[in-house]
């Protein structure tokens, strides 16, 4: 076969056989096929899309392109969730706890930034001492001795994958259903995990622009899932607002603790706890979204989830003291308030400019090597329906340099809308889509 004969069949528009995915897979990840040539791959996807059979075709290709952990030494019932992203979205660190809490073994490989969306690892990172690079074996004891454990994939998991995720971030094709979908699903696939939740967020802050983008998505994958013999369940949820109080990735930590103190935002609660449901009932640990409920709300009560989370900390090499003690986070020089200009009700934070606001202050990457900054971002943002005074913070910008203020500050102007008539909070979750229900192609 001949790399450019196949990327000129897709830029046509033809469909790919799974042996031709299969070959140009196998090429990029012992490096006989470079970057230029992958790129162009997906750039010709990103225009002309991939059937559900060459959807599955890449997933299937990406994961058999490295190892897959084994979970069977683990007994309780293995269960993730993985998010397509979000502003603001930590809703991973306060779930794996949660769900563990409950009973669930959480087997969770999660990713760095990409695009204006931060990442799961990026936040775990701002905590001193935290590792995100195991081995399966250890990845396997920790979710055995706490029943959960986030990192990232090793270089032997859907390594493919790995290379695909950084390229794509920096060719500007993240936004492609085939391959946001094998991307995900080959990671959760190489789990081992036996039950999968998908949180597909639309909206301004989202990959997915519109609902009915994100459903396209959620059925892809659900029944990629599916096929491949998991129990696959997918909640669409809003992302036109940023998620909780804070955008950054140890003001994110924080929040989360906060959160497993009980003391989360309405919105970023009410999203954690309908995925914990769905996780709860696919694992068999409840026999419906009620009973689910109420598990997770006695085990934030009760303070176990904080404490499954402490210990994840500690048994990843991580400063377990953060808990109690969230000053041992990363801290900025700078913090300066961003002030409502004028009175009313805030009917709308744009996320996307929430978003660009953190990449400006260095939360996040404009290229793969660029180092985050752990402790730049937003906090104390105040939600959507609060009545502001002129004057009166809208939220505090942490940042380290003054040119990145500067230029942060660009991007958050005109994020807010504000009127005159009060303004109820928009509920965030639903449509759940689940196996059966795909009705549209990638």
């Amino acid at each position: 076969m001949v790399p450019q004969w196949i990327i000129e069949r897709k830029r046509d528009g033809h469909e790919l056989s799974a042996d031709e995915i299969q070959w140009f897979i196998n090429g990029y990840t012992d490096g006989t096929i470079p970057d230029y040539q992958m790129s162009a791959l997906a750039m010709a996807v990103y225009f002309k899309g991939m059937s559900f059979d060459e959807t599955t075709a890449l997933t299937e290709a990406m994961l058999q392109s490295g190892d897959q952990i084994t979970t069977t030494s683990i007994k309780q019932p293995t269960v993730d969730k993985h998010s397509t992203g979000g502003i603001g979205d930590k809703v991973s660190l306060i779930l794996a706890p949660l769900a563990a809490a409950c009973g669930a073994a959480i087997p969770m490989l999660s990713g760095r930034g990409l695009g204006i969306t931060g990442g799961t690892l990026d936040k775990l990172e701002s905590i001193p001492g935290y590792r995100t690079h195991l081995t399966s074996r250890d990845f396997c004891s920790i979710i055995r001795r706490c029943g959960c454990s986030i990192m990232g994939q090793t270089e032997r998991i859907a390594p493919a994958d790995r290379k695909l995720y950084a390229l794509r971030d920096v060719t500007a094709t993240v936004p492609s259903i085939p391959l946001i979908a094998a991307s995900i699903m080959s990671k959760k696939l190489a789990e081992g995990t036996q039950s999968l939740v998908l949180d597909v967020k639309w909206g301004c802050g989202a990959f997915m622009k519109n609902r009915t983008l994100a459903r396209k998505l959620a059925s892809t994958m659900v029944e990629i899932g599916a096929r491949m013999g998991r129990r696959m369940v997918a909640v669409l949820t809003r992302m036109d607002h940023p998620l909780g109080t804070s955008v950054g990735n140890s003001l994110e930590v924080v929040e989360s603790i906060h959160a497993l103190r009980g003391q989360g935002a309405p919105d970023l609660m009410e999203v954690t706890l309908a995925l914990s449901d769905w996780m709860l009932v696919l694992a068999g640990l409840a026999g419906n979204l009620k009973e689910a409920r109420k598990m997770a709300i006695a085990k934030l009560a009760s303070g176990e989830a904080l404490d499954r989370f402490r210990t994840m900390i500690r048994l990843h090499g991580g400063d377990e003291r953060v808990v109690d003690d969230p000053s041992r986070l990363p801290t900025t020089r700078i913090q300066e308030p961003w002030n409502a200009p004028a009175t009313g009700y805030i009917a709308g934070i744009n996320a996307d400019r929430v978003g660009r606001t953190c990449m400006a202050l260095g939360a996040g990457r404009q290229q793969v090597t660029d180092p985050v900054d752990h402790a730049v971002g937003l906090s104390a943002i105040h939600p959507v329906g609060t009545k502001v005074r002129k004057g009166d913070p809208l939220l505090i910008i942490h940042a380290n340099r003054r040119d990145r203020l500067a230029d942060a500050k660009t991007w958050l102007t005109g994020a807010h809308r504000i009127v005159s008539a009060a303004v109820r909070r928009p509920s965030l979750v639903g449509p759940i889509i689940h196996p059966g229900s795909r009705n549209h192609h990638p």
